[in-house]
């Protein structure tokens, strides 16, 4: 795999050359990555990138070709020679992916010498925020559609890598698959797709369009039948593929009307398996409208790969101590509390979670039903083995939701869905 090293920033390059100068660069930190506040409205996020911060990590060297770059960047001296022996020998942990965050929750601690550690701080915000907004939007999605599958659909509507990171954590979040076939060939993702309106276009007649894609991929195919008029679109499909068609899609006007009036024909048609999969701009509000209009799947893009109006989770990363002494930022509407955090859920007998206690400088109690919630995932430079991949990080998911109380689970504007308590450990 190529370096990610330039992935990074050229200020962080600024303030390793400083530390390097005075002396600094050796001494032992801990910074931590977390977000302030939840996207107005949300009321929890949920962690994913993880997986990928670890690949990028294991690739974050500065060979030949990356420092060449530097040197003509005008890096030279004391600074290029550090990077030239840059080895990343520290510790990293932090919360599961499929786990949920709230303010404040410390989602990665990342421990080692200042030169080490202030260099992946782009990195880890890059993939950090971008795959956890792109999650959370997803998680809300999931929960709409109840057991109705969702399929991302939105490679053309973000740049080409980031396509492919919220193909990753859309399924991490409980889409059934992805357009995106780079996501199946990394990642495993399941793919499907269907034709595009351009295809009916290129033929004579709807029939013609219809006939090559049967032809081609079997009665069990989805054939979008919106180009023209639907309910002839209907029709035309039915009388092609037969009965046993597999589904028809629908990408434009009143969906909730249209699936409605398309479910009454195509069971006039006898065709009463078939489908009915919608897309067109749907987001998480969408979604839930139409929950009882009788739908069988949602093709999701634009708001999905947009976090659905929150292109970012809002981390960042802080130091919060220095060879053991705890150090904040007290910056008005930005301060920071010093000193590495330890964070425990607290639930109820039943599993239902109550609280998020968050320990500065010390350990929490933990209780017969708590659980600490940041892992190990980096110790001496190597990724620990045994992390959780992409499959146990869905499967997390799907049982820590279980454990939200049911009000936050809801679309409506409130508080997030656990308090977080900050308690301050000994000096």
């Amino acid at each position: 795999m190529p370096s990610t090293a330039l992935l990074t920033d050229r200020y962080e390059l600024t303030m390793l050359a400083s530390a390097l100068r005075d002396g600094s660069a050796g001494r032992r930190c801990v910074f931590e990555v977390f977000a302030r506040r939840l996207p107005d409205g949300r009321r929890y996020g949920v962690v994913a990138g993880t997986g990928r911060l670890l690949d990028a990590l294991e690739s974050f060297h500065f060979g030949p070709d990356e420092l060449a770059t530097l040197e003509r960047a005008g890096i030279h001296g004391v600074t290029l020679d550090a990077l030239a022996e840059w080895r990343f020998t520290g510790a990293v942990d932090g919360y599961a992916e499929g786990e949920v965050f709230f303010p404040g929750s410390p989602v990665l601690t990342v421990t080692g010498t200042f030169a080490e550690a202030v260099l992946l701080e782009t990195l880890a915000l890059s993939v950090l925020n971008h795959d956890c907004a792109i999650a959370s939007a997803a998680a809300r999605m999931v929960t709409a559609a109840g057991d109705r599958p969702l399929i991302e659909m939105g490679s053309r509507r973000t740049a080409e890598e980031a396509a492919v990171a919220a193909a990753r954590a859309a399924y991490l979040a409980g889409f059934a698959s992805t357009s995106n076939l780079e996501a199946f060939r990394r990642y495993g993702v399941p793919t499907t797709g269907t034709a595009a309106h351009a295809f009916t276009l290129l033929h004579d007649t709807e029939a013609e369009a219809f006939r090559a894609q049967v032809d081609a991929l079997g009665s069990d195919t989805t054939l979008l039948v919106d180009t023209y008029d639907i309910a002839q679109g209907i029709r035309t499909a039915v009388e092609v593929a037969g009965p046993g068609l597999g589904a028809v899609r629908i990408d434009s006007g009143d969906l909730t009307v249209l699936a409605r009036q398309a479910r009454e024909l195509l069971d006039s048609l006898g065709a009463t398996k078939t489908r009915i999969v919608l897309s067109g701009d749907l987001d998480e509000w969408a979604i839930a409208g139409l929950a009882a209009a009788p739908v069988d799947a949602y093709g999701v893009g634009t708001a999905l790969v947009t976090g659905s109006g929150a292109p970012t989770a809002g981390m960042v990363y802080k130091l919060v101590e220095v060879e053991g002494r705890p150090v904040a930022k007290r910056s008005e509407h930005k301060a920071t509390n010093g000193g590495r955090k330890t964070a425990v859920r607290r639930h109820r007998p039943t599993g239902t979670a109550t609280e998020e206690v968050i320990v500065s400088r010390g350990r929490p109690e933990i209780g017969e039903h708590d659980r600490l919630l940041q892992v190990p995932l980096v110790r001496d430079g190597s990724r620990v083995p045994g992390v959780a991949g992409l499959e146990a990080a869905r499967d997390h998911l799907r049982g820590v939701l279980r454990t939200v109380p049911w009000e936050g689970l809801k679309l409506s504007r409130g508080e997030p869905a656990l308090p977080t308590v900050l308690l301050e450990g000994p000096r």
